[in-house]
């Protein structure tokens, strides 16, 4: 064996109690699992290496269903923020806004558009056009080494819809139509594990719910899934998650509800709604899954929250209408009091909004700073040429923790990298669960939520050898000591790593080792199979 984890305390990923055992590993895949007790004449299995993991938990390595780290797997050959925490999986591609496919033409406009998200990108060599030349960039990356963990990708569908329609808030024609189910289809061939939405982010946000259910007939035909930023977590929430459901269950489509949340004061302890919602489309046979991060905080870009057709046109026709007087004025009569679409249809309050990153030189006075209105925000909406990012403190932890406890929940970190003071979740999501919600307030035992991180998003993504401890799967692995894990990430501190995650591993080969990271890139991209 090239390597034999002994006396580790397993817990497998199906949520069945842990058990105590050697697990053996070969070739890059668990070659054998000896459980302590096991019937005389069965050996314990040697290895050119051994790892004592005495007093360590030994789970299958964390799954993030909702990653920003499109860019920075490609700039970044550390990747720590996602390594360190134990995750071996990420799933790019999200709300509805990626760098492929794309022309020359939208490329410019959606680097403009994510700037907020990845940074602009003029580190990064945008030598591919189609989905499946990105996930091939993505395996040649840093000399052809590959990437710290490994990737999947989602089909952006506000790209494609930017590609085959523009900005124009408008129905597609249906020679536009058939050029995004071409698209679409395309990306799927190409790897692509489904396609996502960001349905408060223009231009995606345009697009009609026939338009949408056409597109998911296409994401159905491939056996992907669906994975929409809806229309609204704030007023009319229930009523955005409810047209999620019917508009797949109309397309025979599989859906995954992305940071499925309940925000802002108009939901407060209204998750059980929710999750009744679901209930009843589950127990009707529908195929629902969702992911949430742990905790309250949102994160965004501040041009997000403006109405949307103050967003028609792209990124320049924004800064335009920022810079007349009369137009930001009605922005601002529509943030302010009607109410916005990108506000999720809530009037913003400016003090739940904090900066949390800026692009442009000599606005970095204004991280971690509260806004205190419109003529603020403007500013740095024109002087930051739209790259400011935010955190909105809209959440409410009971809606949190109510929501982490469903049988088809997930954990996805939404993690934005970009900025000085980034949302701690992007650092810190998996062992916060681990750490906070298990071994101190008990909302989940351990054996569910690391079912939670591993297994569910496997199946989701239906990756057949991922995601358990059994032999023959691929050795993406974490070594955790539950008694001190924890996200060392906080809102002052966002970028500081974990403790308590002594070893994680990729392909059987350690990218984090006694608790510091290796040079080691096993990462490669996971691509949908027929």
């Amino acid at each position: 064996m090239d390597l034999v984890i002994r006396d580790a305390e397993v817990v497998d990923g199906t949520g069945g109690p842990s058990y105590r055992a050697d697990v053996a590993v070969a070739g890059g895949r668990i070659a054998a699992i000896v459980q302590e007790g096991a019937a005389a004449g069965c050996q314990r299995p040697t290895g050119r290496r051994v790892l004592d993991a005495e007093g360590l938990v030994l789970s299958p390595g964390f799954i993030d269903m909702h990653a920003h780290s499109d860019l920075a797997l490609l700039r970044d050959p550390d990747h720590s923020a996602k390594a360190a925490q134990g995750v071996t999986l990420e799933v790019l591609g999200q709300d509805g806004l990626s760098y492929a496919p794309v022309d020359d033409r939208t490329l410019a406009q959606v680097r403009t558009a994510i700037t907020g998200w990845n940074g602009y990108g003029e580190d990064v060599d945008f030598d591919w056009r189609t989905v499946g030349e990105y996930l091939d960039r993505l395996d040649r990356a840093h000399g052809g080494r590959g990437i710290a963990v490994n990737a999947a990708y989602l089909v952006p569908q506000g790209t494609v819809r930017m590609l085959a329609v523009g900005w124009e808030d408008r129905a597609a024609t249906g020679a536009e139509l058939d050029r995004m189910r071409r698209l679409v289809a395309e990306g799927l061939e190409q790897g692509a594990v489904g396609m996502s939405s960001g349905l408060t982010y223009t231009p995606g946000m345009y697009a009609p719910d026939a338009e949408l259910t056409e597109l998911c007939r296409v994401v159905a035909e491939y056996g992907g899934y669906y994975c929409p930023h809806h229309r609204s977590y704030g007023a009319g929430a229930l009523e955005a998650y409810e047209e999620m459901v019917r508009l797949t269950r109309d397309a025979g489509c599989a859906l995954h509800l992305a940071h499925a949340t309940m925000n802002f004061g108009v939901n407060e302890g209204r998750a059980p709604e929710l999750l009744a919602l679901l209930d009843g489309a589950l127990d009707a046979g529908a195929d629902i899954s969702l992911d949430t991060y742990p905790y309250t905080p949102g994160c965004t870009t501040l041009v997000a929250l403006l109405p949307s057709w103050a967003s028609e046109g792209g990124p320049e026709a924004v800064l335009a209408r920022l810079r007349d007087e009369e137009t930001a004025e009605r922005i601002r009569h529509h943030l302010e009091v009607t109410g916005s679409d990108g506000c999720h249809g809530v009037p913003v309050d400016w003090h739940t909004i904090e900066i949390a990153g800026v692009t442009g030189p000599g606005l970095a006075g204004f991280t971690g700073r509260r806004l205190d209105g419109w003529a603020t925000a403007r500013r740095l909406l024109l002087d930051d040429r739209l790259g400011t990012t935010i955190l909105q403190h809209v959440g409410h932890e009971e809606n949190v923790r109510t929501i982490m406890r469903h049988r088809v929940h997930t954990g996805g970190s939404d993690g934005i990298l970009q900025g000085l003071k980034p949302h701690p979740r992007a650092y810190g999501t998996f062992p916060e669960y681990l750490g906070r919600y298990v071994r101190e307030l008990g909302v989940l035992s351990l054996e569910e939520c690391v079912a939670h991180l591993t297994s569910r998003p496997a199946a989701r993504l239906r990756l057949p050898d991922r995601g358990r401890i059994r032999e023959g799967f691929v050795a993406d692995l974490v070594l955790f000591d539950p008694e001190t894990v924890a996200s060392g990430a906080t809102y002052a501190a966002p970028r500081t790593l974990p403790v308590g995650i002594p070893h994680v591993l990729v392909d059987g080969r350690f990218v984090i080792e006694d608790g510091r990271r290796t040079d080691t890139l096993a990462g490669r991209t996971i691509r949908r199979t027929p």
